[in-house]
């Protein structure tokens, strides 16, 4: 409420100046309660798995040893800097160097001593291990922990969906506001070209040419570029062909403006809410693709961290219910906050949601 009522609150939001509308939607997003505390618990998530090696990782945090400082989690030691015999890097989980560090220091270690492909070898039962004080989520198949593996797989799907969304909004609100703008044999062709390339299988395209080539994090980004910024294109084509022939952009043009000048100050603007609208679907889209690959074997590379890879272990490993019941949970949690955010995204920017 005193953000409705205070004027200094008013004018200044995060120590920026925001214009009238602004504050309205500010407002009218805050007022959502579920989309707004969606918000909130979806950064806490992301930027805690951004610090996912202070977090989970197999080397400490801090080593105290023989009167120096070292930070394993940062830089790799050999392990005769703590008075080893090899000059290969430390295996700081190893009984003989932790007896070495101890007998002259002490260490860090962070709250989960596992990193995503760290295997336990110490376990009293045949991998999948169940939940345990060690493992508190269990282990998978090949002993690798289960809270490790999907804080890691977390950060790499928000990244990857992030980065998806990013550049295809930057593809489909080009493509769209061009076509909107010039209309004519241009918004002709590139509608005839959309129609034929979204009625391409995009899942078999990408399933075919993940089998040709070694995928990985770009290459999966680029591929899936290739059909994720049509979404974007009718809702900027749609602002772009109502504003084109409106008195501003006619006054605009009649005063000598360029074409490059009144799409990108005069006529984007109007396009902008229905993009940063439609941001938020189009990320969740994202990530369920990705996961989608990953669970049939042909998303990221084998090993790393990914929340498909852990749903198909939990299919291949029902006797582990722990596993599926893991990655549904972290997937379902992610998709349902981004679509509150979505949302509450959507209704702040509808101009006939008010609030008294």
């Amino acid at each position: 409420m005193a953000l409705a009522h205070s004027p200094e609150r008013t004018d200044k939001f995060l120590g920026l100046r925001i214009t009238p509308i602004g504050r309205r939607r500010l407002l009218n997003f805050s007022r959502n309660r579920r989309g707004f505390w969606s918000l909130w618990i979806f950064l806490v998530m992301f930027l805690l798995s951004l610090f996912a090696e202070f977090i989970a990782n197999d080397k400490p945090l801090l080593i105290r040893y023989d009167g120096g400082f070292y930070m394993p989690v940062l830089t790799e030691y050999p392990e005769t800097a703590f008075g080893g015999e090899f000059l290969t890097e430390a295996d700081y989980r190893d009984e003989f160097v932790i007896k070495l560090i101890n007998a002259k220091g002490w260490m860090i270690w962070p709250p989960i001593r596992y990193s995503f492909d760290t295997i336990n070898y110490n376990l009293k039962v045949p991998a999948p291990a169940p939940p345990s004080l060690q493992n508190w989520l269990g282990t998978d198949d090949q002993g690798r922990d289960v809270v490790a593996r999907m804080i890691y797989g977390f950060r790499i799907s928000v990244l990857f969906g992030l980065a998806l969304t990013l550049f295809s909004a930057s593809v489909g609100v080009t493509i769209g506001a061009l076509q909107g703008f010039y209309g004519g044999l241009t918004d002709l062709l590139g509608q005839r070209f959309i129609e034929i390339w979204a009625g391409m299988p995009m899942l078999y395209l990408l399933i075919i040419m993940a089998s040709v080539i070694t995928p990985n994090f770009w290459w999966l980004l680029g591929l899936m570029l290739l059909f994720s910024w049509m979404g974007f294109v009718g809702v900027v084509r749609a602002e772009f062909l109502k504003a084109r022939n409106l008195d501003f952009v006619t006054a605009a043009r009649a005063l000598g403006v360029t074409d490059a000048m009144i799409i990108l100050k005069h006529v984007l603007p109007n396009a902008t809410v229905a993009t940063i609208t439609f941001m938020p679907f189009t990320l969740a889209g994202s990530i369920t693709t990705l996961t989608g690959l990953d669970f049939l074997g042909f998303g990221l590379p084998l090993g790393s961290p990914s929340l498909g890879e852990l749903l198909n272990q939990g299919k291949a490993n029902l006797q582990a219910p722990w596993l599926g019941l893991s990655g549904f949970f972290t997937i379902a949690i992610m998709l349902s906050l981004l679509v509150f955010i979505g949302e509450a995204v959507r209704d702040a920017f509808d101009p006939r949601k008010t609030y008294r």
